[in-house]
């Protein structure tokens, strides 16, 4: 064959280009009739600001209608839409509608590897945004996350709520993963969900205690509660009373840090200064406070409270770390008085009976000067801007004395004396806070009845409406339940160390805030929601 090809005529090329236009044409046609080629909506694309695109769409590939993203707790809202989500990148900014705003947004992007762009207006491809609204809902802590058209918005009528819903998209993005097109709505069930430690029993390090803080803003708790006064210790730092804390504590900076680092965290630390029972580290260093039967026999970590200098002391360190911890509550304790854990508190105990009846009348009690107590402590801490809680059992039934109606109930048991049915506190209009120690009391060494929780059990059979036992109190009294709170308890100190603790509490955190955030009966089977927590760290 010749090395030259023969020219085709140029009539022959000419008709190969109509048929090839012809060819594009059709496709062009079937492809908008099948919308391939609209945009998100359906509709022809856009570009630019608000600005109609060419008449001819440029093509694009189609998208399935998104799934809803996995994240702990689990969203409870999500509208799908078409299209490619998103995804941080380096590069990319996160910017902010409002100055307020600031500490989340260069939260977010350092844990996503992008830049802070600060308050600003424009547009840019890829860009988070953060921003205060009103949206759909008035609770603060509710938030909208929008993935749309290679950007993701993230609006709520406060702060917290955009934290949280930077939390979900930190999860919904972790190891390369795509933020799902739509829209996601979201908010908790209840406003009080949270994890309390006891540091009296055992000393848990600064380090430590801030990595649960980092664990539990994830998570989207809001409450650390610290229980720092108790019969083996007293662990913070005191400028008032010095001689009653313990060799091995926190300072006064560390807990600053603590704190601080909570507050970025939208995490409010609830501290505990337990009385007039639980005080051992106080009575060891003034032991004349110590209460003492008939008999003269003293009642462990009990201090005598027909003495004016146990009311003093206590006021004194309720004073002094009002100005530690800033957030606006505070466990007054009031459980396990050991006057009123005997059969005949009047006949045991002549000078606490005798101190009653001066202060109340002829009738007075010593359930009513218990009460009276409490109340006193209270005001202490109402004086400081705080509102109080205290343990069920320091709550006493047949009193004359009533204690604070703003006292909140934080139920642990019904095992105690005095320990009532929870409809009896709900019936009366009193707001509870569940920490059932039926299925949220961790408690080291696993002494007298108690084991350990499980997160599994905690995920199929607890909701926040199961205040005792493993019977829920009626509907009725859903919304005087403010929610809840896992309790690590360390009766025997040295059962577990510190990292086997954070282990231990791993999965039962992850199901009470799961049933805290949504108390309805999980999308996930346990298995899944436990594999879905290993992926996500």
């Amino acid at each position: 064959m010749s090395q030259h090809r023969r020219r085709a005529p140029a009539t022959k090329v000419k008709h190969r280009r109509v048929l090839i236009t012809v060819a594009v044409t059709a496709v062009v046609a079937v492809a908008l009739s099948l919308g391939l080629w609209a945009g998100e909506d359906g509709g022809p694309t856009v570009s630019g600001r608000g600005t109609a695109a060419e008449p001819t769409p440029s093509p694009t590939r189609s998208y399935p209608l998104s799934s809803a993203p996995n994240s702990i707790p689990a969203v409870r809202g999500h509208t799908p839409e078409r299209g490619p989500g998103w995804r941080p990148a380096r590069g990319q900014r996160v910017v902010v509608s409002d100055a307020g705003l600031a500490d989340e947004g260069r939260l977010i992007a350092g844990e996503l590897g992008m830049s802070y762009g600060g308050d600003r207006d424009d547009t840019r491809a890829g860009d988070l945004r953060l921003a205060l609204g009103r949206g759909g809902s008035a609770n603060p802590e509710s938030y909208t996350l929008t993935v749309r058209g290679g950007q993701v918005t993230i609006s709520a009528p406060a702060d917290a709520g955009v934290f949280y819903g930077t939390r979900t998209l930190k999860q919904t993005v972790r190891d390369g993963a795509t933020a799902p097109e739509g829209v996601m709505r979201d908010e908790p069930a209840k406003p009080q969900r949270g994890l309390m430690l006891d540091i009296a029993r055992k000393h848990f390090t600064a380090g430590w205690i801030e990595d649960r803080v980092r664990e539990l803003g994830d998570l989207k708790f809001n409450q650390l509660g610290l229980h720092f006064s108790d019969d083996q210790g007293f662990r913070i730092e005191s400028a008032s009373h010095p001689e009653i804390v313990s060799a091995q504590h926190l300072t006064k900076a560390e807990v600053t840090s603590i704190v601080r680092l909570a507050r970025s965290r939208h995490i409010t630390v609830v501290p505990e200064i337990d009385s007039p029972g639980h005080l051992g580290a106080v009575i060891a260093a003034h032991p004349d406070l110590q209460l003492r039967n008939a008999q003269g026999v003293p009642a462990r970590g009990a201090v005598d409270i027909s003495k004016p200098a146990a009311a003093e002391i206590v006021d004194d360190l309720l004073d002094e770390y009002a100005g530690l911890f800033p957030g606006d509550q505070w466990h007054l304790g009031g459980d396990e008085y050991q006057a009123l854990m005997v059969s005949d508190p009047q006949a045991s105990y002549p000078q606490l009976a005798a101190a009653a009846r001066r202060e109340y009348g002829s009738g007075g009690t010593v359930a009513d000067l218990a009460t009276g107590w409490l109340n006193d402590r209270a005001a202490t801490v109402r004086a400081n801007g705080r509102v109080p809680r205290a343990w069920n059992d320091g709550f006493y039934a047949g009193t004359s004395v009533q204690p604070d109606k703003d006292i909140k109930v934080a139920y642990w048991t019904g095992k105690e004396i005095g320990a009532r049915v929870p409809a009896e506190y709900l019936a009366a209009g009193r707001q509870v806070v569940n920490y059932n120690d039926e299925f949220l009391y961790y408690v080291l060494g696993e002494p007298q009845t108690f084991v350990y929780p499980t997160g599994q059990r905690i995920y199929e059979q607890w909701t926040p409406r199961v205040l005792r036992g493993t019977e829920a109190v009626p509907a009725q009294y859903d919304a005087q339940i403010l929610g809840g709170s896992l309790a690590v308890w360390c009766d025997l100190a040295n059962s577990q160390t510190q990292d086997q603790v954070a282990a231990g509490i791993r999965m039962p955190l992850r199901a009470t805030v799961q049933k805290l955030w949504d108390p309805t009966r999980p999308e996930l089977t346990w298995a899944e929601f436990g594999k879905l927590a290993d992926q996500l760290g």
